[in-house]
């Protein structure tokens, strides 16, 4: 079965956001809405070693996402390969999902009133293509695949590397892994 997953090597990011305006020209997303931000922390150190890191966030794909779960009228879907995305027909815009997720990756586009999300660029996906903000990161910071497929990329750097997962904690079983490390450094 497939499993998709993204692997973020922070050790890579540098922080040049391509993958956030990349992400919000395919979506064609609202001004204020972004579905993959790039938080950056530091510098650290004293100079002249200083250094700083770039942490690349977006939906999880949690395996057991509560966004899914509270969604009164089923707009909010997963499929059989994990991917999470809300269907625009179904959504009411009450918010249930953005409040169920412990990521603050939901958004309500004032516009339409619906719900709106990450969704791996399943069409592209689904088309053997990778996401938009796996395409366009010149690093290679960012990593997509499938999970389940041991000759993934994604599959032999999870088995093979330290990974962390965000809020893991919390049992939402999140399906974005992160290779820690400085910034730019990979």
């Amino acid at each position: 079965m497939t499993r998709f997953a993204m692997v973020m090597d922070t050790r890579r990011c540098v922080g040049c956001d391509s993958c956030t305006i990349a992400c919000k020209i395919q979506n064609d997303l609202p001004l204020q809405i972004f579905f993959n931000p790039v938080v950056t922390d530091g510098p650290h150190g004293i100079y002249p070693q200083l250094h700083m890191n770039h942490i690349p966030l977006m939906c999880m794909h949690c395996a057991e996402s509560p966004c899914v779960h509270v969604c009164p009228t089923g707009a909010s879907k997963q499929d059989d390969d994990g991917i999470i995305w809300v269907d625009p027909v179904s959504c009411i815009g009450c918010g249930a999902c953005i409040a169920a997720c412990p990521y603050d990756m939901r958004h309500k586009d004032k516009g339409s009133g619906v719900c709106m999300k990450c969704d791996f660029c399943k069409d592209r996906v689904r088309k053997r293509q990778e996401p938009h903000c796996v395409w366009t990161c010149h690093q290679r910071a960012r990593i997509f695949g499938d999970l389940d497929d041991p000759n993934s990329e994604v599959s032999r750097l999870v088995a093979s590397l330290r990974t962390e997962r965000l809020l893991a904690d919390l049992g939402t079983d999140p399906q974005v892994y992160y290779i820690v490390g400085t910034g730019g450094q990979g």
